[in-house]
């Protein structure tokens, strides 16, 4: 299968990342495992194959059939969860996610169907109007919320946790373990730290436990199989944590793409399932503030999920990458 089909690499910012792709073995052992799992349903992988290499993970697109694709991902060992976690997620919520066709969970492989276009390229091709993201947000919200009682369940499939109790715990370890802050950051992000530990408490108090905090939703890790239907992928960077810390990454990105002004319709849109558990638009509003800064934990945590040897080889990965994020804790909320 290797020798015979043509292969276009794409190593984006990263042209001397280091993954097992790079080694003919792993490579062999994966298409091998790709072509077994095919053949089981019926499939066969034809044209070129698109390879694409970052630090966190091997993405291989390989046409099938009449004009369709299959996806196989392979996660670097801290983030060999993902596999298994995905296919607990297409039996739990199956409107919101992949079904895949298969998973190798022990070796972090999975080989997923093509879910449509992303919602970046739907944007693209326009119209590009905020208020998609209001839905996007809702249904994320309703996928957390079922979400809730498994997540003892995501632990056991090795998804870190970071429950809010715990993430004074956390933020401790990632200050003290980076070694890209200088010593004043180092001394402001101690000095924030019993504010840290006053958020943890106000959101243990709110009373809405932990569940599957995505860590990085964004118009790339959206599919949109169909007008008004929002598919959610690419788990590697996922916690077990409060779930408003989600709200982080996508406020960020529509500030970028549509200016502060859409943020309260967005919060909203988001904040308005979780009334259903009795609890106040107003008490949601005051604890989405402590949460929106708290995510930045969970991107700093997710900086240390790369494959061996690519933090030496890129100085986009690890603990700088990660001391940005640490950093974040410091800015207000915007919303």
């Amino acid at each position: 299968m290797e020798g015979e089909v043509a292969e276009v690499v794409d190593r984006g910012r990263h042209p001397d990342v280091v993954t097992p792709w790079d080694q003919q073995e792993w490579r062999t052992a994966a298409l091998e495992w790709v072509a077994g799992e095919l053949a089981a349903h019926g499939l066969r992988a034809c044209g070129p194959r698109r390879v694409r290499l970052r630090p966190w993970s091997v993405l291989v697109r390989l046409a099938v059939g009449e004009g369709g694709a299959v996806w196989f991902k392979a996660s670097p060992p801290a983030g060999r969860f993902e596999a298994g976690l995905t296919e607990a997620l297409a039996g739990w919520v199956p409107e919101h996610v992949l079904k895949p066709v298969a998973v190798d969970a022990g070796r972090g492989w999975a080989l997923l169907p093509d879910g449509g276009p992303r919602l970046a390229d739907v944007l693209e091709a326009g119209p590009d109007d905020p208020r998609i993201w209001e839905e996007l947000l809702r249904q994320y919200a309703d996928l957390q919320r079922s979400l809730l009682p498994y997540a003892g369940e995501m632990e056991a499939l090795g998804v870190p946790g970071a429950r809010t109790a715990a993430l004074p715990g956390v933020f401790d370890r990632l200050v003290a373990e980076n070694g890209a802050l200088t010593d004043a950051e180092r001394a402001t992000l101690h000095g924030l730290r019993p504010r840290l530990v006053r958020w943890c408490e106000e959101l243990v108090a709110l009373g809405i436990a932990d569940s599957l905090d995505h860590a990085d939703v964004h118009a790339k890790q959206v599919l949109v199989p169909a007008s008004g239907r929002f598919t959610f992928f690419d788990w590697g960077d996922a916690n077990v944590s409060h779930p408003f810390c989600s709200f982080l990454v996508p406020a960020q990105r529509a500030v970028e793409r549509y200016g502060p002004e859409v943020l309260p319709r967005l919060r909203d849109a988001y904040l308005e399932p979780w009334t259903g558990d009795g609890h106040t638009a107003r008490d949601l509003r005051r604890a989405l503030r402590p949460a929106w800064r708290l995510g930045a934990l969970g991107r700093a945590r997710a900086w240390g999920r790369l494959f061996p040897g690519a933090a030496s080889t890129t100085a986009l990965a690890g603990d700088p990458q990660s001391a940005r994020s640490l950093l974040q804790l410091l800015d207000e909320p915007l919303v």
